[in-house]
C-alpha cells in the first residue's frame, strides 16, 4: 500500500499541472485575441496537450476560463455542521464549514486576476460563473435547512417556513462569501489564504448580527 502514495500523488500533481496549464492558455489567448477568435485546438497546442486532453477536463472554452465554483467540503465538515446543535452559533459554524472549503481553493493569483479581467470585458462568462454559482447556493441551502430541521424540531415540521428561513441564512452566507473573495482576490499575493479571509468575514457578520449590549 505504501508503494502507491508516490504514484498517486505525482498523478495528481501532473493533473493539476494539465488543468492549469489548459487554464492559462485559455486565459491568455482569448484576453489577447477575444472569445470568439480563439478555438480549442490552439488552446490546446499551446498548452501542450491534446484536444481529446482538452475534452477530458473542460466541456468548451468558457468552462476552462470561468474555472471552479465552489464545494462543499467533505462529508465530515458537513456533518458536523449540521449536528452542531441548537447551542452553538449557526453563524459561526457555517462560516467554519465554508472556511474548511476554501483550504481546497487554489491561491494562484496569475490565474484570478487574468480570469476577473474577462468576467468583465465579457458579461456571458460573468453570467455563467453565476449559474454555477446557483448549484453551490441550492447545496448549500440544503445542508442550513438540514441544520435549522436538527435544531427545532417545530421548524422542521413546518416545510415552507424551513425553507425560507434557510434560504434568507444561505443568502447572507453568501453575502459574507463575496465580501471574502473580494478582499481576498484585491489584495493578490498575500500570504492569507482563502480560508482565513473567510472565517474573518464570517466573524465580522456575527458581530454585525448580534445586537449590542445596552449600556
Amino acid at each position: 500500500m505504501t508503494t502507491d502514495a508516490p504514484e498517486l500523488g505525482l498523478r495528481e500533481r501532473k493533473r493539476l499541472a494539465t488543468r492549469r496549464a489548459i487554464q492559462l492558455a485559455v486565459l491568455e489567448l482569448v484576453a489577447e485575441r477575444g472569445l470568439e477568435n480563439v478555438t480549442v485546438d490552439e488552446i490546446s497546442r499551446v498548452a501542450d496537450v491534446s484536444p481529446r486532453t482538452f475534452f477530458n477536463y473542460f466541456t468548451s472554452k468558457e468552462e476552462a476560463i470561468i474555472g471552479e465554483a465552489p464545494a462543499l467540503p467533505g462529508v465530515l465538515p458537513v456533518e458536523e455542521f449540521v449536528n452542531a446543535g441548537p447551542d452553538s452559533d449557526l453563524i459561526a459554524d457555517l462560516g467554519e464549514m465554508i472556511a474548511v472549503g476554501g483550504d481546497n481553493v487554489t491561491n494562484d493569483f496569475e490565474l484570478l486576476d487574468l480570469r476577473r479581467e474577462l468576467m468583465k470585458q465579457h458579461p456571458q462568462l460573468f453570467a455563467l460563473r453565476m449559474a454555477t454559482m446557483r448549484n453551490f447556493e441550492e447545496e448549500l441551502g440544503a445542508v442550513v435547512a438540514r441544520r435549522l430541521a436538527n435544531d427545532d424540531p417545530t421548524l422542521a415540521a413546518d416545510a415552507p417556513e424551513l425553507e425560507q428561513r434557510a434560504r434568507l441564512i444561505t443568502l447572507v452566507a453568501f453575502a459574507a462569501m463575496r465580501h471574502a473573495w473580494a478582499c481576498w482576490a484585491d489584495n493578490g499575493g498575500s500570504p492569507v489564504e482563502l480560508s482565513a479571509r473567510l472565517r474573518s468575514s464570517f466573524a465580522q457578520l456575527g458581530e454585525l448580527l448580534v445586537p449590542k449590549a445596552v449600556k
